[in-house]
């Protein structure tokens, strides 16, 4: 076969098979588009009578307010009189803008008034209180609107949502959206209808598209369940699809002109090539495809001094060159390679963050030679990113090196971005408790020139070992907070406490300051355990250590003492400062209301305080805690919920 017959063939399989599938599918999406766009249409110009509904009912629900504080109605009502409360609800419906005033007992009616075709009420129970017992009169159920007013305002109301939607897109011939024609049902009786009975009666009742005289109309319906007493009331709007076949014959005609434009464009250019290149071609692409399979050796015939050999000669040089450099990547790759893996292995064992960041991101540079490159975490609010290594000048990539970390930050995954001539890739890094969540990012960028996929290998390589060796860190900090935290209240342990003490008294004597103490301990704590169980328990000793915490400064020691007992160490705070907030404690404690375990309402507690100071009581930790639990003991023995002072 002959090259312009093969060039013959592969124009009909990569132009016009492709072209005729294309306009298959682009002929089926446009008319799923138009029906698309139609349906849209439908269904929000549906959401506007939703809408309205619900409106009617807001304003039912201002009017049952009215109706209820009526002092007339009111009086009637508790007073049991349904009759003449009845004839109050006839002047109030003349009267006031009110359809229909219904009062339900159970599923009885106790009296009606107004229109029995009144639909979306607010509802209110009434009830009547006679010392310290309350009788439930009913429900009273109010309506400003009835069937026939709705669907005269819904389809009035969607035919100016369907003008404003149009406005200004209107091709000659077409026409302005019509309104909804809108079915209000009370199970099968149809209370109003812009369409004739029969049809109304016959719609259903999910959604489906149905056709009425010849016309497609797309019915969707809504339920009210809060209708009045013995109601069922359903609201279908029908919206009409009268000029869906002409859009989708326009676009279709319009697509077709463009795809016949392609086409012909396609054939001239496949003469046109299939000319210019001729036999030619042929020695050319033996050798290439030679090449192509990884035989350098192989030349391409340069005969003549036109372009072709022009353009032989430079392929061959390029082969040379080019067999020559893939010789020093693969040595060069081996290499950095060998000298990534090492570095992962020294990263991973590293437990000094900011110094494992800066490693990180200077070997992240010069591995895939990058211009510039940092590493950042998410600081305290765990949404901002704070940077604590950089490399390089950033200058001119940091457009590109921002949008890259927000997207890997976003997705949780490593990513690449360019932005102008400007290429950056990132790739996150997650902490150690489970949840994958993303504490912080590397991101390395370049000018010029994108990273191939072998650099992308090899960053990606490195930030999982940064990543890996930030899990260790963290790890190391989790166990050694909790190692001095109490697990059940999130207070510092009896350790932290003894060490915190130590600490603040060794600083009370270095610098002459004042140092309180306060000792708590729960009353009748272990009549909660006996009663109620440990668990109720526990919440107290929660609950109290909430107290404790948002009742202290930065520089206070908040500590489980052991069992019920907490503590409070206090540095710069002399006696009375000490014993004030041990009185604030104690009445918050007070004050607390605890949902007991049993579902039966809520328990208090009491506290005793203990309180004393450096110097006031004390001149060392052993007297001071001697003194604050001597003063502890006092406070119980004088009847407990007290703080008591040292001496």
């Amino acid at each position: 076969m002959s090259f312009r017959n093969r060039l013959g063939l592969f124009f009909i399989v990569i132009v016009i098979v492709p072209m005729l599938a294309v306009a298959f599918q682009l002929f089926g999406l446009i008319g799923e588009s138009v029906k698309g766009q139609a349906d849209a249409g439908v269904v929000a110009r549906h959401e506007v009578a939703t809408q309205l509904y619900v409106r009617n009912r807001q304003a039912a629900a201002v009017a049952l307010k009215e109706v209820v504080t009526d002092a007339r109605m009111r009086e009637l009502l508790l007073a049991g009189k349904k009759k003449a409360a009845a004839e109050r609800a006839r002047e109030l419906v003349k009267g006031r803008a009110i359809a229909r005033i219904v009062l339900v007992k159970g599923s009885s009616v106790r009296f009606s008034r107004g229109k029995p075709t009144a639909i979306a009420p607010a509802v209110r129970d009434v009830d009547s209180k006679r010392g310290t017992t309350s009788t439930n009169i009913g429900k009273l159920q109010v309506s400003v609107v009835d069937a026939a007013s709705y669907a005269r305002d819904t389809q009035n109301l969607t035919r100016q949502e369907g003008q404003r939607a149009k406005n200004g897109r209107l091709r000659p011939g077409e026409k302005d959206l019509p309104g909804l024609d809108v079915v209000v049902r009370d199970g099968g009786n149809v209370l109003a209808s812009t369409v004739p009975p029969d049809i109304a009666r016959s719609l259903p009742t999910k959604a489906a598209e149905v056709s009425i005289n010849g016309q497609t109309f797309l019915a969707l319906t809504f339920k009210d369940t809060q209708g009045f007493a013995r109601q069922n009331v359903s609201v279908t709007t029908l919206g009409s699809f009268e000029s869906v076949g002409g859009k989708i014959a326009r676009k279709r005609v319009e697509a077709g002109v463009i795809l016949l434009g392609f086409f012909l464009l396609a054939i001239i250019c496949a003469v046109l090539v299939s000319r210019a290149l001729g036999e030619q071609i042929a020695g050319f692409l033996t050798a290439a495809r030679r090449l192509a399979s990884g035989d350098f050796s192989a030349k391409v015939p340069t005969g003549g001094r036109d372009e072709f050999a022009a353009l032989g000669d430079e392929f061959n040089k390029m082969s040379r060159e080019l067999e020559q450099r893939l010789a020093q990547l693969a040595q060069e790759r081996v290499r950095v390679q060998d000298s990534m893996r090492r570095l992962g292995e020294a990263v991973a064992s590293n437990l000094d963050r900011d110094t494992l960041l800066e490693l990180v991101v200077s070997t992240a540079v010069d591995g895939v030679g990058a211009d510039a490159g940092r590493a950042c975490v998410r600081g305290a609010d765990r949404t901002t990113l704070q940077e604590r290594s950089r490399v390089g000048n950033m200058n001119g990539l940091e457009p590109a090196v921002e949008s890259v970390e927000a997207d890997a930050l976003r997705t949780g995954s490593p990513r690449e971005v360019a932005v102008g001539d400007a290429y950056a890739i990132a790739h996150p890094l997650r902490g150690a408790d489970g949840n994958e969540e993303v504490v912080g990012v590397v991101s390395v960028g370049r000018s010029g020139r994108p990273f191939a996929p072998s650099d992308r290998d090899l960053f990606s390589y490195l930030a999982g070992q940064a990543a890996r060796s930030m899990e260790n860190v963290q790890l190391h900090e989790t166990a050694a907070r909790e190692s001095v935290t109490d697990d059940l209240t999130g207070l510092s342990n009896r350790r932290a406490f003894d060490d915190a003490l130590s600490g603040e008294i060794e600083r009370s004597k270095r610098f002459g300051t004042e140092l309180g103490l306060v000792l708590i301990d729960l009353d009748n704590f272990k009549h909660v355990n006996d009663t109620y169980g440990h668990q109720q328990g526990d919440i107290v000793l929660r609950e109290v250590a909430r107290v404790l915490r948002e009742s202290s400064r930065e520089i206070d020691h908040p500590a489980r003492y052991g069992g019920e007992e907490l503590a409070l160490v206090l540095p710069g705070t002399d006696l009375e400062g000490a014993y004030n907030l041990a009185e604030r404690v104690r009445e918050r404690i007070a004050g607390l209301r605890i949902p007991r375990t049993d579902g039966a309402g809520a328990m208090g507690i009491t506290t005793s305080c203990g309180v004393a100071a450096v110097p006031d009581t004390a001149a060392d930790e052993r007297a001071l805690l001697a003194a604050a639990d001597a003063a502890l003991y006092e406070a119980k023995r004088k009847g407990k919920n007290m703080s008591v002072r040292g001496r």
